[in-house]
């Protein structure tokens, strides 16, 4: 009887045990569900791997669908492969062809599907743990739930691993070199990085820090650091500021009050109020940018001195642990709240402003499952790895060219404020620095892999290795996408060829990319640009464009100068149904109308469009314009299109064209 009960007593512990902590094998494990994971997941899936994708939240897209719906883009040509398709899966839902502003929830939507169209595993709830190598290869990798922190979950064992988090985790715990905080410019010869005082984002002169103006003695006001300011160029462990994108609705039957909310301190926002002193008050957009998204709702950023950056207190978080890191978070919503609700009802906000922010509440239609906020916090910079490539500033301003690219960067060397502290006795912001002017520039294969004699089966397409300042034009959404489903074709040559991921072609990269850009088989577009000389052909008059255009330069004629025309021709285009489109980069010079003319490879047809009502929305002065929708190529002759300043009254712009499949997104 004792030795039943004993084996019946095993039998359970063994089977409780097999319950909580499973071991499972695959090919590519992924940890992050981020907008980059899950490109990445879907792209090794539909490649015929095993894949698990691992989110510690609850929600698949990070910040794509967190929040940031007013798409930072840069140039769109960086924009490729599953990344542009998931624009224009926007676009479907908002009855346009790419859409780069929109609602959580429909991000949230369109990431859970290309989920439901692979045959990844997804993990929620599952944190890391720690990780085991032989040699330079990661065999496995722990897990424990987020409910259940400290006991061992689950057990990865898989062929290559891919570090899909903002934080970078997975490559820190797998002893990969990494940096936190601003290098010196003297560590790469550059300009921008380090210690920077600069005009962005700033306070005016004259706002006082002491709690008792003008008195020292009586303590500083809360978010003002107690330091010393060194010199500019000075590396340290800072980071940049991180925030809330805040979805907010004026739509009554949708909007929930903004109420007061936990921990709330109303001396928090004193900064403000002096502020606002010396810059009173014209509307909301003076504290807050104010992006509008569809169906009357916001994605709202930081703007000036006091704003919804929390400056200064997220130091600790990139090397934090998951407690601490919930401890920060929580402290970034109820201060974003908190903010939200002071603007609102304190009396120190005039009444124009205070009625104006009450006719906004959270939508109830968003994060139904986390009480309307976002549980993504925008954690624009954590560890950054130090892999066998650093992308620096050089590489943004095109100093230097590396051509072993997996994707482009355009975005603006961007990094928000980093401290606030005292500067000649007034309060100031510290490491804000938005430098742009430069066009799209290669990002290395070799920045998303780690150093050879550290880890071998690993890739990081994320927290990838540039140097501050280069990271902040390299870290948005899009680009993120473009470089983890790079990662993922890597992952798949690596296991297909049963070599390490730093000795994997990138030519062959590139070859796949080209091949299957859609990672599910579907028909490639054909873009034709202005700058490839063998299939365009200009007559007339063509010069250098002046606007921001598609890529890294156009061309423009003036029709004051006589008739110019461009020809496109897309001689290695299959017959079939296509919807045409030119790039429009609009500008105050740029003509309301222009001739264009079709040629599908039988018949010709020459029409006139009309620019006059083409609306450009987003970060962005320029879009595709339609020219024709389901048009028939015959493959008797190369089809083309032909751009013409024929009936124009001002430029007209030749920067690219570009046939799409009709059954694209049907």
């Amino acid at each position: 009887m004792k030795l039943k009960i004993f084996f019946a007593t095993m039998s359970f512990f063994c089977w409780a045990y097999g319950v909580q902590s499973q071991t499972k094998q695959y090919d590519l494990c992924i940890y992050g569900g981020t907008s980059a994971g899950v490109v990445a997941a879907y792209t090794a899936a539909k490649a015929g791997k095993s894949v698990v994708l691992i989110e510690p939240g609850q929600r698949l897209g990070g910040l794509s669908s967190g929040g940031l719906g007013q798409t930072d883009i840069g140039n769109k040509y960086v924009v490729s492969g599953l990344a542009l398709d998931f624009y224009r899966k926007i676009g479907k839902h908002y009855n346009a062809f790419e859409q780069w502003i929109f609602e959580p929830k429909v991000a949230e939507a369109i990431f859970n599907q290309y989920m439901e169209d692979c045959d990844a595993e997804v993990k929620f709830g599952q944190l890391l743990q720690d990780v085991e190598k032989v040699g330079t290869n990661i065999t496995q990798v722990h897990f424990q739930s987020t409910e259940n922190l400290d006991k061992h979950s689950l057990t990865v064992k898989a062929k290559v691993y891919m570090d899909c988090t903002y934080e970078g985790d997975l490559f820190a715990a797998a002893g990969v070199s990494y940096h936190v905080g601003r290098e010196a410019n003297s560590v790469y010869g550059e300009t921008l990085n380090g210690v920077q005082l600069m005009d962005g984002h700033q306070f005016p002169n004259g706002i006082d820090p002491y709690v008792k103006r003008g008195d020292s003695s009586s303590g500083l006001l809360w978010g003002i650091r107690d330091g010393e300011r060194l010199p500019d160029g000075t590396g340290d462990k800072k980071v940049q500021a991180y925030n809330y994108r805040i979805t907010l609705t004026n739509v009554p039957e949708n909007r929930m009050p903004i109420t007061e909310p936990d921990n709330y301190d109303p001396s928090r926002y004193e900064l403000l109020k002096r502020q606002k002193e010396i810059q009173p008050w014209k509307g909301l957009n003076d504290v807050f940018i104010w992006s509008h998204m569809p169906n009357g709702k916001t994605d709202i950023n930081n703007r000036n001195g006091f704003s919804t950056d929390m400056i200064g207190m997220n130091w600790e978080y990139p090397e934090a642990n998951y407690t601490r890191r919930q401890e920060i978070i929580k402290a970034h919503e109820d201060y974003t709240k908190g903010l939200l609700y002071f603007v609102g009802n304190d009396l120190s906000v005039p009444e124009f402003i205070r009625k104006e922010m009450q006719k906004w509440g959270y939508p109830k239609d968003e994060y139904v499952n986390d009480e309307h906020w976002s549980p993504q916090l925008y954690i624009r910079e954590a560890r950054r790895m130090v892999g066998e490539l650093v992308m620096t500033q050089h590489h943004c301003q095109g100093n230097e060219v590396v051509n072993d690219e997996v994707g482009y960067a355009a975005y603006t060397m961007d990094s928000h404020n980093c401290d606030r502290l005292v500067v000649n006795g007034m309060v100031k912001n510290e490491g804000n620095v938005e430098v742009g002017g430069f066009p799209p520039f290669p990002i290395s294969y070799r920045a998303i892999v780690p150093k050879r004699n550290e880890v071998t089966n690993l890739l990081v397409p994320v927290c990838l290795s540039a140097s501050h300042i280069a990271f902040g034009s390299i870290r948005m959404e899009p680009v993120f996408m473009v470089l983890g489903q790079s990662a993922a074709v890597a992952a798949c040559l690596a296991i297909d060829q049963g070599t390490d991921v730093q000795s994997v072609s990138v030519s062959e990269i590139k070859a796949l990319l080209a091949a299957n850009p859609k990672a599910d088989q579907r028909q490639s577009d054909i873009l034709i640009i202005s700058s490839d000389l063998d299939a365009v052909q200009f007559t007339g008059d063509w010069n250098q464009g002046s606007n921001d255009g598609y890529g890294r330069s156009y061309v423009e004629a003036n029709s004051n100068d006589g008739q110019s025309t461009a020809k496109f021709t897309a001689a290695s285009l299959a017959a079939g149904k296509y919807d045409v489109y030119t790039y429009f980069p609009k500008s105050a010079k740029s003509s309301k109308l222009f001739t264009y003319t079709i040629y599908d490879g039988k018949t010709s047809d020459e029409k006139q469009l009309d620019l006059s009502h083409v609306e450009i929305k987003g970060q962005t002065s320029s879009t595709w314009v339609l020219l024709g929708s389901s048009v028939v190529i015959h493959d008797d002759e190369s089809a083309f299109v032909e751009i013409s300043t024929k009936g124009a009254d001002g430029m007209v712009a030749a920067n690219a064209v570009l046939f799409v499949p009709s059954d694209d997104q049907r």
